[in-house]
């Protein structure tokens, strides 16, 4: 998918930018508690074209220079992008800034639309002739603010994408995500039985996130090795802002999220929260418990490990959990199989049929209760979509669902059929919608 960088000096609109184009109702994936509240990457959807979009923060030039973090994030993100937004100010003359940033950018021989903000009238050509000595051949006015320009904005940048990208659409992808130093790119070379990822005991080692094409049992698979993810306050470099942000496009393009956590040092709460954004993100999930060879006694352990993960991840019982050692290879065999489960039941379609009599046996098993004197009603129920399932329930009154009962519905869904490792969805929508 084509990732698309907004670059600026400060106060030049760029995050109004960002919003406009990402919109209000799209997901910005680090909009999540435990992560960062810094909405700095979203996913633009144009005419049924869809693109990454990175913003950055200003980069202002003083008398010392860019600060030395504040470069490593501008370059960072350069580098990410294939197209890069030049968003300059329209009301306000360029500056060392500006020039900066223009070298930069001729540097990086990346492709650049400047994007002239706060141009809120229909202003005459020739008054935006001037930015035109930043060097760059495509200059369009927009604004932010009143949402002006943005059309043939988009247009400009999704015009050589694809309707839809079908690219091996019917392969299973799968990724690894967890803490830095929890073993992933280990975990890769032991699944491939080849040295094919740079394994190093220093922590954030991976900075990329690379694909790597495997045939298990004489079927494709994509594997998708990421960088370690840091919990917020501990992301001490820009740069590794931007290697979360890899691991998060690494999530959102994969089918399967392998969290992978460190036996020697156990559960901490970010596991959870790495866990919840590939949950969020609506992947199916298995956790793999890897260095087991560090564990003493392992058949003594591994009860205690199953109840702790059981407490651990309570929002995610479904989950299945692999324990292995990517140093000694033991027990990584059986991760493939737990992946593939938990990619079929992820695009599995169950029978209209065979929903509403699951659900009209848990109605008639255990009725919803009674709220102000009403009562909910199942009339019908049926499968809207995969990955990962979704089910339509309608009934008399959606106001009327409790999240327990709600809760009964779904395990009775998955007491009768085979959903381990995949999230699923409940919708209820009344019956005259």
């Amino acid at each position: 998918m084509k990732t698309v960088c907004l670059i600026g000096k400060p106060n030049t609109g760029k995050s109004s930018l960002f919003n406009r184009l990402v919109g209000e109702e799209k997901s910005i994936i680090l909009d999540m508690p435990g992560i960062t509240r810094d909405r700095i990457y979203g996913t633009v959807t144009y005419q049924n074209k869809t693109f990454h979009l990175i913003d950055t923060g200003g980069l202002e030039f003083g008398e010392e220079n860019f600060q030395k973090d504040i470069l490593a994030q501008a370059s960072y993100a350069i580098d990410e992008a294939d197209l890069i937004l030049f968003v300059v100010d329209g009301k306000t003359e360029l500056n060392q800034s500006d020039y900066m940033i223009k070298k930069m950018l001729h540097k990086s021989q990346k492709e650049v639309i400047v994007v002239v903000n706060k141009i809120d009238n229909q202003q005459k050509e020739e008054e935006i002739y001037r930015f035109y000595e930043l060097g760059f051949e495509k200059i369009l006015p927009v604004s932010a603010a009143h949402k002006l320009g943005l059309k043939p904005l988009l247009e400009e940048i999704t015009k050589e994408l694809p309707s839809e990208e079908q690219e091996e659409e019917d392969i299973c992808k799968f990724c690894f995500i967890g803490r830095p130093n929890v073993g992933k790119s280990s975990l890769v070379n032991a699944v491939l039985n080849k040295e094919r990822a740079i394994v190093s005991e220093v922590a954030g080692t991976t900075r990329d996130a690379t694909d790597t094409k495997l045939i298990y049992h004489k079927e494709k698979f994509i594997m998708i090795d990421t960088a370690g993810m840091r919990k917020k306050g501990k992301i001490y470099e820009s740069i590794e802002k931007y290697s979360l942000l890899r691991s998060l496009k690494a999530i959102e393009r994969s089918d399967v999220c392998v969290l992978v956590i460190d036996a020697k040092e156990g559960i901490i709460e970010h596991d959870k929260h790495i866990a919840g954004m590939a949950i969020n993100s609506g992947k199916a999930l298995v956790i793999a418990v890897n260095k087991w060879d560090t564990i003493e006694d392992p058949s003594k352990s591994i009860k205690e490990w199953q109840e702790k993960i059981k407490y651990e991840f309570q929002f995610a019982p479904y989950a299945k959990v692999v324990f292995l050692s990517a140093k000694t290879k033991k027990r990584v065999s059986s991760l493939m199989p737990e992946i593939i489960d938990a990619y079929n039941n992820h695009k599995k379609e169950v029978p209209t049929s065979l929903l509403n009599h699951i659900i009209h046996e848990a109605t008639f098993l255990h009725e919803s209760p009674m709220f102000r004197g009403k009562r909910l009603k199942i009339y019908f129920v049926k499968q809207e979509a995969t990955k990962p399932p979704k089910f339509v329930f309608s009934v008399n009154d959606k106001g009327l669902i409790h999240f327990s009962y709600e809760r009964y519905l779904e395990n009775q869904l998955r007491k009768n059929i085979d959903l381990t490792g995949t999230p699923i969805i409940l919708k209820f929508k009344n019956k005259e919608e």
